[in-house]
C-alpha cells in the first residue's frame, strides 16, 4: 500500500493553506467541516491575516507550522499555489489537495502553470489540481469544502469513489446518504497532475473498508495502469463500475474542457473495460445502483428471476424490464408452487405464475418470509425481486423485518422494487441488507451488474508481462500507403492465409495469370493511392480467361474517367466462394491499439457488427491477444450464429479464423508505431476444415 496515499486519506494532522475565520466562505469550510464531523487530529490553519479560527492558532505561514503535517489543503488560487507547494514539499509533506482551477483544463496557459505545480511538489504527492478534494467516511476524515458536508451525518459502507470530477463526488455523496447506501473512501482526482484513478483504484484493491469500488471517468490517461489496477480489484473480488461520460460528441468535447485529457472513441473504453471486468454503468444512476447491489456480497449464478409481488402492474414492470434485458422469469416448479400453496394464503393469491402475486403480503409478515423461503430455495430461481406495494406504507419495519430475517438462509441476490414513492422505506430496506431501487430499470441494471460480475475471471498472474509473438522477418517496408500485394504479402508473412493472385500490366499477361490460376478470378486495379477501388469501378468478379482481357481495358478507362488517373498495374486473384465475409482490422488513438473483428464486405459500415480489443501493453511493449480473446471476439458479435451452423449452414472454420485474428495481432504488435492503418476486408471464412482466405487488404506505415 503506497504510505503517502495512506497518509492523505487518513492523516494525523492537517494544514489548511489560506484557511478563512468565515465558515460560509469556501475557504472557511474544510475547517469547519473537520471539525463538524469529528475529525480527531491536529488541524493546522495558515492565514497571514487571522490569528485564530474558532478555538484553533492560525499560523501565518508554512514555515511557522509547528510540526510537519501529513496532508495539506491548498486553497489558494493558481497563480500562487505552486509557491505554497514548495514550501510544503521541503518541509517534508507527504502529500497536498490542490483545490484551484485554472490550469490544463484551460488551456496552454493553464498547462504551463500545472507542469510548474508538478514541478514544485518534488517528492510530495499532489491529489488535483481543479478537486473538491476526498472524504473519508470510514474514518471520519474530510477534507473537502463540498457543500454535500452539510448533512450532519452519512451511512459508512463499503463503496469506495473515485471520480474525475469534484461536482461529481458530492452528488454521489449526497445522492447515496439519501438512499441509505454506505460508502467507504471518496476521492476527487479531477486534472490528475500526479494521483489519478488507477493510484486509487489500487490502493482501494487493498483497503479492507472497501468492496466495491465506483468510477466516474472522462479520461483514462494512462491505460496500461489503469489496467493493472482493475485487475488487481478483480483478483482482490473487489467488482469495479465505472459511468464514462463523452459518449456522444458534445459530451466528449466537455470532458476535454473540463479536466484538459484527451479521451479515447468511447468503442474502445468498452472494449478496455470488458477485458479487464470493468462493469460498464450505463446510466448516472447506475453508478450507485450497480454498487449498491454487488456490496452485498452475493452472488448472481445465472440469469433466472423469481419476481414476488403484491401487485400486479408493478410485477409486470419489472418483468417486462428483465425479459429485454435477457433475464427470464420461469413459473415455479412443482416443489416450489406446493410450497407456496401450503402458506394457505386464501383465493386472492396467485402462486403458480411468476410473478408471484401474494395480494396484501405487506401485512402479512407471515407469509412474506414463507414465500421469500420457498423462492430463495428453489432450483429454479437464482435471484428475487419482491415488489414493495402501497400496503407496506403502514408498516414498513414489519417489511424489512420479514425479509430481512430470510437473508441468511440464502446467499442468492435478494433486491427490491419500491413501486409507490417512499424513499425512506427504500433507504431502510437498503441499510438492512436488501438494495432498493424506485425503477424497475435500476433492478434489471443491478442484476446485470452482478451477472456480468460473476462471469469475468482474471486470466494470466499479477504483473505478468505482455506475451510478445515470436519475431517474423521482413524485408525493408517503405513508409506510406501499400499496395493491396504489397499489404497482402505482409499479413501472409504472419500467418493470415491471402486468396492466390497475379500482379499483370497487360490485357495478354491478365489472360495468361487466368489461366493459372483455374476458374473465375477476380481482377483489380493496383494502386497504393485508391484505396475504395469498387467506389471507382476498380473491381470485376467472376471473369475468364477469354473475357479477363477485354475486361481490363474497359476497367482502366473507367478508373481514368472516375478517378482522374490511369491504372497501369492489376491483379488477377483467386475468387473465393461459399465464405461468410468478415472485416479484421487496427484501430488506434489515446487509449493504445486495438484489433477489430467484425461482418465484412461492402455492408460493415452499415451493419457495425463489430468487436474490439486492446492489445496488452507491459513497458510500452506491445502483445498479442491470446487465441481465448479472439474467441470471445467472434462469439460476441450478432452475426456469431453465422459461423456455428446458423439455420442448417455448415459450420465455418473458427479455429482458423482465430488464428487469423491472433497473426494478425502479431502483426500489429511487431510493427508497432509503424502501422498508421492495417484492414482486411473482406477475409472470407470457410467451411470447417477449409481455413480462412482474405482476400482484400490495406496497409499503411509510418
Amino acid at each position: 500500500m503506497n504510505e503517502a496515499i495512506a497518509k492523505l486519506l487518513s492523516p494525523r494532522s492537517v494544514a489548511v493553506i489560506g484557511a478563512s475565520a468565515d465558515p460560509q466562505k469556501t475557504t472557511g469550510r474544510p475547517v469547519a467541516y473537520l471539525q463538524k464531523h469529528g475529525y480527531s487530529g491536529r488541524i493546522l490553519p495558515v492565514n497571514p491575516k487571522v490569528e485564530r479560527i474558532g478555538d484553533l492558532p492560525c499560523y501565518p505561514d508554512v514555515a511557522s507550522l509547528p510540526e510537519v503535517p501529513d496532508v495539506a489543503v491548498v486553497l489558494l488560487g493558481a497563480e500562487r499555489a505552486h509557491q505554497t507547494v514548495r514550501e510544503l514539499s521541503a518541509r517534508g509533506c507527504a502529500a497536498a489537495i490542490v483545490l484551484a482551477s485554472g490550469y490544463t483544463e484551460t488551456g496552454e496557459e493553464g498547462a504551463h502553470r500545472q507542469a510548474q505545480l508538478m514541478d514544485a511538489a518534488g517528492r510530495m504527492r499532489i491529489l488535483g489540481p481543479n478537486t473538491i478534494g476526498l472524504v473519508n467516511l470510514t474514518d471520519g476524515i474530510v477534507l473537502s469544502p463540498s457543500g454535500a458536508l452539510e448533512m450532519d451525518a452519512f451511512p459508512v459502507g463499503g463503496i469506495g469513489v473515485v471520480s474525475q470530477s469534484g461536482g461529481i463526488l458530492g452528488s454521489l455523496l449526497s445522492r447515496a446518504a439519501a438512499r441509505g447506501i454506505g460508502l467507504s473512501k471518496l476521492i476527487s482526482t479531477s486534472n490528475e497532475v500526479d494521483l489519478e484513478l488507477a493510484d486509487f483504484i489500487d490502493h482501494l484493491a487493498d483497503d479492507p473498508a472497501t468492496q466495491v469500488i465506483a468510477l466516474y471517468v472522462e479520461a483514462v490517461r494512462h491505460p496500461a495502469r489503469f489496467r493493472a489496477a482493475c485487475l488487481k480489484a478483480a483478483r482482490a473480488g473487489k467488482p469495479v463500475v465505472a459511468f464514462k461520460v463523452g459518449r456522444s460528441e458534445a459530451g466528449a468535447q466537455a470532458a476535454v474542457s473540463h479536466t484538459g485529457a484527451l479521451a479515447g472513441a468511447d468503442r474502445m473504453y468498452d472494449a478496455l473495460f470488458k477485458q479487464v471486468g470493468v462493469i460498464r454503468a450505463e446510466r448516472f444512476a447506475d453508478l450507485l445502483d450497480v454498487p449498491a447491489a454487488l456490496c452485498t456480497g452475493r452472488r448472481l449464478r445465472g440469469n433466472r428471476v423469481a419476481i414476488l409481488t403484491s401487485t400486479g402492474g408493478a410485477g409486470t414492470l419489472v418483468s417486462d424490464d428483465l425479459g429485454v434485458a435477457g433475464f427470464e422469469t420461469p413459473p415455479p416448479d412443482a416443489a416450489t408452487a406446493q410450497a407456496l400453496r401450503a402458506l394457505q394464503t386464501g383465493s386472492e393469491a396467485v402462486l403458480d405464475r411468476n410473478p408471484i402475486d401474494v395480494t396484501l403480503a405487506g401485512l402479512r409478515p407471515d407469509l412474506l418470509r414463507g414465500a421469500i423461503t420457498a423462492l430463495l430455495a428453489s432450483p429454479r430461481y437464482d435471484a428475487l425481486v419482491i415488489i414493495v406495494g402501497s400496503s407496506s406504507l403502514a408498516m414498513p419495519e414489519l417489511l424489512a423485518g420479514a425479509i430481512q430475517a430470510c437473508l441468511p438462509d440464502s446467499d442468492k441476490p435478494v433486491l427490491a422494487y419500491v413501486s409507490p414513492h417512499a424513499p425512506e422505506i427504500g433507504a431502510l430496506l437498503t441499510q438492512r441488507g436488501v438494495p432498493a431501487f424506485a425503477a424497475a430499470e435500476s433492478c434489471t441494471a443491478a442484476l446485470a451488474g452482478m451477472l456480468r460480475a460473476s462471469r469475468f475471471e482474471v486470466s494470466g498472474e499479477p504483473g505478468a508481462a505482455a506475451q510478445a509473438p515470436a519475431a517474423v522477418a521482413l524485408e525493408p517496408l517503405p513508409g506510406g500507403p501499400l499496395d493491396e500485394a504489397q499489404a497482402k504479402a505482409v499479413f501472409g508473412r504472419f500467418g493470415v492465409p491471402c486468396a492466390a493472385e497475379r500482379v499483370v500490366g497487360t490485357a495478354a499477361e491478365a489472360e495468361a495469370a487466368a489461366l493459372e490460376l483455374g476458374g473465375p478470378v477476380v481482377l483489380k486495379i493496383l494502386s497504393s493511392r485508391i484505396t475504395h477501388k469498387s467506389d471507382v469501378g476498380g473491381v470485376a468478379v467472376g471473369l475468364l480467361p477469354q473475357t479477363i482481357g477485354a475486361r481490363l481495358d474497359r476497367m482502366a478507362d473507367e478508373v481514368e474517367a472516375r478517378a482522374g488517373e490511369r491504372p497501369h498495374r492489376f491483379l488477377v486473384q483467386q475468387m473465393v466462394a461459399g465464405g461468410t465475409e468478415f472485416i479484421l482490422g487496427l484501430h488506434r488513438d489515446a487509449l493504445g491499439t486495438a484489433v477489430l473483428l467484425g461482418m465484412g464486405g461492402v455492408t460493415a459500415e452499415l451493419f457495425q457488427d463489430t468487436a474490439l480489443r486492446l492489445l496488452p501493453c507491459e513497458g510500452g511493449r506491445l502483445g498479442a491477444l491470446s487465441r481465448a480473446e479472439a474467441l470471445s471476439m467472434a462469439q460476441e458479435l450478432k452475426t456469431w450464429p453465422l459461423l456455428d451452423g446458423f439455420r442448417g449452414r455448415p459450420c465455418a472454420d473458427v479455429q482458423a479464423l482465430v488464428d487469423a485474428v491472433v497473426a494478425f495481432s502479431a502483426m500489429a504488435a511487431q510493427l508497432g508505431d509503424r502501422v498508421v492503418e492495417a484492414e482486411i476486408n473482406p477475409v472470407f471464412v470457410l467451411p470447417r476444415g477449409q481455413g480462412v482466405c482474405a482476400a482484400d487488404g490495406v496497409l499503411v506505415l509510418a
